[in-house]
């Protein structure tokens, strides 16, 4: 690829409504009356034939060449390419384009002001893997064999659907089924970047096949979420300003259904978008766009929670990291539960504050407990994860690294007044943090050598001590009773 590919992609994005003028507006589209909010058929019995899966169609900046994708007719064989051109007054018959005999051509989009086709294919020119991102180049009124856009982006055996954005950079399909980009940078593709979550979901395969604006403002792509309507559904993502995605949101029922949707590209006046549904070619309004953008954002899980380990009989205390749910809408907004998975409570010797999103507590028993977390915003949207939380027998806390901690704590148990003498850490700094029975700190205090803690106003029962010496950590159990 070569830098001068970037003032073809120019001519595109300013060209692109001009050179629409080419086509009289009534013959635009195969002068099909265009949709709503509701969406049609495209152009049936033109495009869209019974007994066959129409799949994908994208059209010329100027609206006068359509191509479009067919999968598997009249037999379950290799899919091909259609296309149709507005000549004479009138559109062509749909019909197979010359390139696609002896190979798989599918998924077109055009680029560069019409005058390149991409897709992805088999056996195209310098083909670098078995299904290559691929482009045609227009030559007159024909299309050059496919010819494939090299490694990077093709460094996997298959790689699907690709979208040409304004800086000529590509998003795709990969063969394992995420969504992808490679930078364009100083004539050539940067290695792939596989999208992280949300637009890659945690524990699923999107396939995404995106479509992504010029501007690389939205991104519309399939997947299978647990808040769908059945199979793959069609879901739009905003660009945020640190460059990451929104959550995708589903393009609602009145779009999606139980069936499998595919592939929602926009017309090149940005006004409708096509995509597969029930084996035909639908259209539909793009004014989803502009107001999904406003409405309120589903949490999500950014980051699983690690396990945690506790240890019986001591202090546990674990607060659920910043990183784990994100709220495009603002985390304030969230607050959460925690139960078993099987659905019933905490035990009893675990709290779990709702607003922190913290864990505290001393367990009495060895157990492992398989904890389902929901953070939930205040629409009533929220989202789940798992976390197991492992209690261990106890070891002695004389010891540390398998050497005696050379510390005094008395009298224990106590009437409220607690020694705490460093002996052999004499002359180091420490930082004791004591610990109530509910898990909470009550005192934090700095010392060298000697210190003594009050505990005289406090309830009887166990505390917790915990010692930071350099980089060691000595928790004692220590009983006030009167």
């Amino acid at each position: 690829m070569k830098t001068s590919l970037l003032t073809p992609i120019l001519i595109f994005l300013f060209g692109t409504f001009a050179l629409a003028q080419s086509i009289p507006p009534d013959s635009l589209y195969f002068g099909q009356t265009t949709p709503g909010s509701i969406p049609q058929v495209f152009a049936p019995g033109i495009v869209s034939l019974p007994g066959r899966n129409e799949a994908v169609i994208t059209f010329s900046p100027d609206g006068t060449t359509v191509f479009f994708y067919i999968q598997f007719y009249p037999q379950p064989e290799t899919p091909y390419i259609l296309f149709s051109t507005y000549t004479n007054n009138h559109w062509t018959t749909p019909d197979s384009i010359p390139f696609t005999i002896g190979r798989t051509a599918a998924e077109p989009s055009f680029a560069y002001n019409g005058n390149r086709l991409y897709m992805y294919a088999t056996n195209v020119i310098n083909h670098v893997s078995i299904a290559d991102l691929s482009y045609s180049e227009k030559q007159g009124a024909n299309w050059s064999n496919p010819i494939s856009m090299g490694n990077p982006p093709n460094s996997e055996p298959y790689q699907f659907h690709p979208c040409i954005v304004g800086d000529t950079s590509v998003y795709f399909s990969s063969n394992a089924g995420n969504v992808c980009r490679c930078q364009f940078n100083n004539g050539v593709y940067q290695n792939r970047v596989i999208l992280p979550v949300p637009v890659n979901h945690i524990g699923t395969q999107t396939w995404g096949d995106p479509y992504v604006s010029q501007d690389e403002s939205y991104m519309i792509l399939k997947s299978i979420r647990a808040e769908g309507y059945g199979q793959n559904d069609l879901y739009i993502a905003y660009k945020k300003t640190n460059g990451n995605w929104t959550n995708p949101k589903n393009l609602g029922n009145i779009i999606n259904t139980a069936g499998d949707e595919t592939a929602g590209d926009i017309t090149p006046d940005g006004l409708y978008m096509t995509y597969g549904r029930n084996n035909d070619l639908y259209w539909v309004s793009t004014s989803f766009i502009d107001s999904l953008k406003y409405t309120n954002f589903r949490p999500y899980v950014k980051n699983p929670i690690p396990d945690q380990e506790a240890i019986k009989g001591e202090l546990f205390a674990f607060t659920i990291p910043d990183s784990t749910f994100i709220d495009d809408d603002g985390n304030n907004t969230l607050t959460y539960v925690a139960k078993l998975i099987n659905g019933n409570p905490l035990p009893s010797w675990l709290t779990f504050d709702t607003i922190t999103a913290t864990f505290s507590g001393i367990p009495p028993i060895i157990q492992t407990l398989n904890i389902k977390v929901t953070a939930t915003d205040t629409a009533g949207a929220s989202a789940s994860t798992n976390l197991k939380i492992s209690v261990t027998p106890h070891t002695s806390t004389d010891q540390i690294n398998g050497q005696r901690e050379g510390i005094r704590i008395f009298p224990n148990p106590t009437n409220g007044i607690i020694n705490i003498s460093l002996d052999a850490f004499t002359g180091k700094t420490a930082v004791v943090e004591l610990y109530n029975p509910a898990g909470k700190i009550i005192l934090t205090k700095k010392f060298k050598k000697d210190t003594i803690l009050d505990l005289t106003a406090n309830p009887k029962g166990l505390y917790i001590i915990k010692l930071l010496i350099d980089d060691e950590v000595i928790l004692r159990k220590v009983y006030v009773v009167i």
